[in-house]
């Protein structure tokens, strides 16, 4: 896997599932970040700080943990991936082996599960089971999230290709922000309370 990675080109940009996430909370947000370079001091979001810390804190924990009810028999943890094909990247907390031979990707959540999983995490772990295929050549069929808050509840996530081809016009849509695009602002406006910025966002 480092001999694939040393190919990575720092000049080139490739997308993250965070930035993704942000993007499909409101696509203004990567517009203000980065065609405008207006940065939104995340490092100060309470729930932000308790995630990191919460990833740090199971890195030390599970190390050799193995969860074999879903048929895991290896795992990498805190795994850093890269597609060149689809210009993505990002850091998975576990890649998961599975005794049928396919692989999976593991993610914490520091949230509560309420019997439905917003489609921005499905994303994210469709990004990571893109990046997942390409690395070690294996196939990716599904997903896990954990959610912290419900007494570390798993969940899986079905990787078909119709969630494959809708997580590929994400990334081109955003692409095309990059490019100097100004998208639409989010129609869900109870978004725009808490957001850094509101101050100078057009309200349409």
């Amino acid at each position: 896997m480092r001999l694939y990675q040393s190919f990575f080109n720092e000049n080139e940009h490739y997308v993250t599932p965070s930035e993704i996430i942000e993007f499909l909370y409101c696509k203004r947000f990567i517009y203000f970040m980065k065609c405008l370079g207006i940065n939104q001091y995340e490092e100060k979001r309470y729930k932000v700080q308790k995630g990191r810390a919460m990833h740090n804190q199971k890195e030390r924990i599970n190390k050799d943990y193995l969860r074999k009810k879903l048929g895991v028999i290896n795992k990498e943890i805190s795994v850093p991936l890269i597609s060149h094909h689809y210009r993505i990247k990002g850091k998975v907390d576990e890649v998961l082996e599975l005794e049928d031979g396919t692989m999976a990707p593991l993610d914490y959540k520091f949230a509560e599960y309420k019997e439905k999983v917003y489609s921005t995490y499905k994303t994210q772990i469709v990004m990571y089971g893109l990046m997942i295929e390409e690395i070690y050549d294996k196939i990716v069929r599904k997903g896990y999230l954990v959610y912290c808050r419900n007494g570390y509840k798993v969940i899986e996530i079905e990787i078909d290709n119709k969630l494959k081809s809708k997580v590929q016009s994400y990334i081109q849509e955003y692409t095309d922000v990059l490019n100097g695009y100004f998208p639409n602002a989010t129609k869900y406006k109870k978004r725009c309370t808490d957001c850094c910025y509101k101050n100078i966002c057009i309200k349409k």
